[in-house]
C-alpha cells in the first residue's frame, strides 16, 4: 500500500485487543485479527451489495507487527476490484500502542466477497459506491 504513514480507506471497526485472545506470550492470535478484518471488510462489502454478502476469499495476507493486548486496533477498508457479483476489499489494520501513542500499521489482506440471493446463488450487486 502506498501510503505507510496513516491508514488508507474507511475505518469500519475499531476495538480494543483483550487478554482472552492472546497466545501465552501476550500476542494477539492471528486468528482473531484475521477475524476482525473480515468483519470489517464485510461492512465495506454490505455497503456495496446493499444484502447478503458472503466472504470467497482470502488473497493475500500479511502480518507486518504483533498486535499486544490493550492495543487499540483499527481496521480500514477500501474497494480495490468491483465485478458483476463479487468485491475485492482491501484492508489495513492499524494499532495505537498505549505506552507511547505510536500508530502503526500491522496488518493488511484483500477479501473477496460475493452478493448472493435468498437461495445462496450469486446475485448482481446494484453498485452505489
Amino acid at each position: 500500500m502506498p501510503n505507510e504513514t496513516s491508514p488508507n480507506g474507511e475505518l469500519v471497526i475499531k476495538t480494543i485487543a483483550m487478554p482472552a485472545d492472546t497466545n501465552r506470550y501476550g500476542d494477539m492470535f492471528g486468528g482473531w485479527l484475521v477475524s476482525q478484518m473480515d468483519l470489517g471488510g464485510a461492512v465495506l462489502a454490505h455497503k456495496c451489495g446493499h444484502g447478503r454478502m458472503t466472504t470467497v476469499a482470502i488473497d493475500r495476507m500479511t502480518f507486518i507487527l504483533p498486535v499486544y493486548v490493550g492495543d487499540v486496533v483499527s481496521c480500514y477498508a477500501t474497494i480495490v476490484k468491483r465485478g458483476r457479483t463479487s468485491v475485492g476489499i482491501g484492508v489495513e489494520v492499524w494499532v495505537e500502542r498505549l505506552a507511547d501513542q505510536s500508530l502503526l500499521k500491522v496488518t493488511e489482506g484483500l477479501f473477496t466477497y460475493v452478493a448472493i440471493d435468498q437461495h445462496g446463488r450469486p446475485t448482481a450487486i446494484q453498485w452505489s459506491l
